[in-house]
C-alpha cells in the first residue's frame, strides 16, 4: 500500500504561480512512476501530468505544457507540481496518484490516489 498526502493548493489570481506537494508513505517512493490529475466541478477527472521512476521521462496533457513541471525528491518521499502562469480553466481539485509500475503508460490508470487538494484561480 502506498499512502499520498498533497498540500500546497489555494486561491491565486491569474497569471500567479503555486506549487503542490505530496508526500508519500507505505510502500518504497522510489518504485513507483507518479502523476497527478485533476478535476474541474461538473466535470471528469482528467490527466495532467506524470514521471517515471527514474525521472528520465516526464509526460504532459497539452493544456499545461510549458506551464507546469512536475518533479520528486527521493530524499524526501515527496512528488511535487510547480504550476506558472495559472489561468481560471486550471480551477479543480488536483490529485496526486502512483502506478504499479515504475513506467507511465497512458491510459493506465494509477493504483493508488491521495485526497486531493484545491487550486482555485480567480480574480
Amino acid at each position: 500500500q502506498v499512502q499520498l498526502v498533497e498540500s500546497g493548493g489555494g486561491w491565486v489570481q491569474p497569471g500567479g504561480s503555486l506549487r503542490l506537494s505530496c508526500a508519500a508513505s507505505g510502500r518504497t517512493f522510489g518504485g513507483y512512476a507518479m502523476g497527478w490529475f485533476r478535476q474541474a466541478p461538473g466535470k471528469e477527472r482528467e490527466f495532467v501530468t506524470a514521471i517515471t521512476w527514474s525521472a528520465d521521462n516526464t509526460y504532459y496533457t497539452d493544456s499545461v505544457k510549458g506551464r507546469f513541471t512536475i518533479s520528486r525528491d527521493y530524499t524526501k518521499n515527496t512528488l511535487y507540481l510547480q504550476m506558472n502562469s495559472l489561468k481560471p480553466e486550471d480551477t479543480a481539485v488536483y490529485y496526486c496518484a502512483a502506478y504499479s509500475s515504475v513506467y507511465y503508460y497512458k491510459g493506465v490508470p494509477p493504483s493508488y490516489w491521495g485526497q486531493g487538494t484545491q487550486v482555485t484561480v480567480s480574480s
